[in-house]
């Protein structure tokens, strides 16, 4: 874990030396300023700062570039897979001006998300969600970039690529609206009790699954490059995790001391790329990699130069977006799973942000921003959607500092650095195998996080073993048949077919609702499907779970007395005082 040595006093310093030192006493240690009345209110022994808590400002500046790095490293890999979809070309500055439309966008969604959604310290980015459904649009509406006349010209290029990006624009923003209706008019928080750990797990599984096909193909551009950035993934993470860096720090009482620095755990995937692309550089200056090969560190030569320095990205950049309703549909799978990974990921992040864990009107209002976020998404064309970044959540872990004014600075971060130009360029010039090796790990992950929910069931019912194992075969198979086999579906129907072709297409979608309608339909006991764990970890926390208090930290910034004083806005499920539909009906039949 980190320890930031620009504290302000020596509380805070030697609270983050003692629970940054292995055997140091940091599990005996308050976190610094505490709030009169806090005692109530539990805290993770060594949390620094609770969700509602702000750091010193010199603290957020670090830490906040902190989660900068780690989201941008993450984000990064979007634009990576878009850009051969779209057919940008290696040189093209949109290349850059992509990577930093995403960023820019991602920074002010997540502004939103931490001031007015579920208000917990959470970051916004690109989701791999919206990769699937992408993938099976473009492949269905247009021909490989492969198949395109050489002989186009650089404005025949650009349209090329754009209309592609305006289609995904326009997807994304309309089924972003069924995201925001979904979120603020409280379905979601109805529909928890039907979306079971048997859901979860096909659904989240199959994102990074049905993606291992473009990590392989990025990593077989240069198997020894990708390789390398593999097993230093693996290094830094797994083996070197524990490793600290000796970092010098000074406080008046005990003057010059020393803390350690874990950098190994903290930017696992930033040292890796760094490193194989210093390497690539090595290689390129040496002659051993080939010219023409996407491993050299000047395949990209001239893109940095060709970009800007000042860029503001903006709504319709690449012109005004398109709408089919096949690709409306199709997108909507991203958006199912993208909400269901973002409930999983608001109790995680509460209960280390050292928060309660988030009442229904937190989640409502969280999923509804998230899709006001994709809706500014599609409309600023960043050709992604977005959704709470799982990677932060465990920086926070890392760190022990759950303060959402951290997150608030990051993306103050992501906007400035989103309207550098250059920046977005050094991030476009990764040569394309360091970034495969980094996709072979990432997606993987992501397959992990869905397979974790399996903790909750029983697996050795026959019962699970068939939805399970169904949901996830026929998600792989059927999609994959269907990319061989253009033309299959032939209903009569040209919008009816490609709307089939685009859904049955995306694995995710395939699975998702195999396990639904499968798990909520086959005979079994909640102890056997896992919703009696399942419940126990999503249970809202009553007032009497904190000693009394009332949950505030999701509150609204600003209006909250006047928002307790007018009883109509119990109705509203985004609003704080909302306390749930079948609450609200039972008190109205109480005599």
């Amino acid at each position: 874990m980190v320890v930031n040595p620009a504290f302000e006093t020596e509380e805070h310093l030697n609270a983050a030396l003692q629970a940054a030192t292995p055997g140091g006493g940091g599990g005996s240690q308050e976190a610094p300023d505490t709030k009169e009345g806090d005692e109530a209110e539990p805290r993770p022994s060594d949390l620094l700062f609770r969700v509602d808590e702000a750091p010193p400002w010199s603290m957020c500046l670090l830490l906040g570039l902190q989660h900068y790095l780690t989201m941008a490293t993450s984000s990064i890999a979007i634009p990576f897979i878009l850009v051969g979809l779209l057919c940008i070309e290696e040189a093209d500055p949109a290349k850059g001006h992509l990577i930093s439309t995403i960023i820019f966008v991602s920074g002010i969604i997540t502004l939103l998300q931490t001031t007015l959604g579920c208000r917990l310290p959470i970051v916004q980015g690109g989701t791999t969600s919206y990769l699937i459904p992408t993938i099976a649009i473009i492949s269905t509406r247009y021909e490989a970039c492969e198949a395109l006349p050489e002989d186009l010209t650089e404005a025949q290029r650009r349209e090329v690529w754009q209309e592609r990006m305006r289609e995904i624009q326009g997807t994304i923003a309309v089924s972003a609206v069924v995201q925001v209706l979904v979120g603020f008019t409280g379905l979601i928080g109805l529909l928890i009790g039907w979306i079971t750990p048997l859901v979860i797990t096909p659904t989240v599984t199959l994102v990074g699954l049905s993606l291992s096909e473009v990590a392989a193909q990025k990593a077989a551009l240069h198997w020894g490059i990708s390789g390398t950035t593999m097993v230093l993934m693996v290094l830094f993470s797994q083996y070197l995790r524990e490793v600290g860096i000796p970092l010098p720090t000074y406080s008046r009482a005990k003057g010059l001391a020393s803390a350690r620095l874990y950098v190994f755990k903290l930017f696992p995937v930033l040292l890796a790329v760094l490193a194989s692309w210093a390497l690539c550089a090595v290689l390129t200056s040496a002659g051993a990699i080939p010219e023409g090969s996407r491993a050299r560190s000047d395949a990209a030569t001239g893109l940095v130069a060709k970009s800007p320095w000042f860029r503001i990205p903006y709504p319709g950049q690449w012109g005004l977006p398109t709408v089919t309703l096949a690709g409306v549909l199709g997108m909507l799978a991203g958006v199912f799973a993208s909400v269901v990974e973002s409930v999983g990921d608001y109790y995680v992040c509460a209960r280390l942000a050292g928060a309660p864990p988030p009442p229904i009107h937190a989640v409502n209002r969280g999923i509804g921003t998230e899709g006001l976020g994709c809706l500014l998404a599609g409309i600023w064309g960043t050709g992604n959607g977005s959704t709470s970044y799982a990677e932060n959540i465990g920086v926070i872990g890392v760190t022990k500092v759950g303060s959402r004014r951290v997150v608030q600075y990051a993306a103050v971060y992501m906007i400035v650095f989103g309207m550098l130009g250059k920046i977005g360029a050094i991030f476009a010039s990764i040569p394309e195998p360091v970034v495969g090796g980094v996709f072979c790990i990432i997606f993987g992950m992501v397959a992990a996080v869905g397979l974790s929910s399996l903790q909750f069931v029983d697996l050795n019912s026959s019962r699970n073993l068939f939805i399970l194992g169904v949901s996830i075969f026929i998600g792989l198979a059927l999609p994959k048949w269907l990319q061989t086999s253009p033309g299959a579906i032939q209903t009569g129907s040209v919008i009816l077919d490609q709307l089939l072709s685009v859904l049955l297409q995306t694995s995710m979608f395939v699975g998702g609702f195999l396990g639904f309608l499968l798990d909520n339909t086959i005979p079994g006991t909640p102890e056997e499907r896992g919703l009696l764990k399942w419940k126990a970890q999503m249970e809202v926390s009553s007032s009497d779970a904190l000693g009394g208090r009332a949950i505030t930290c999701y509150d609204l910034p600003f209006g909250m007395d006047a928002v307790r004083r007018a009883s109509w806005t119990s109705r509203l499920p985004f609003s704080p005082t909302f306390k749930g539909f079948a609450r609200r009906r039972a008190n109205q039949q109480d005599p």
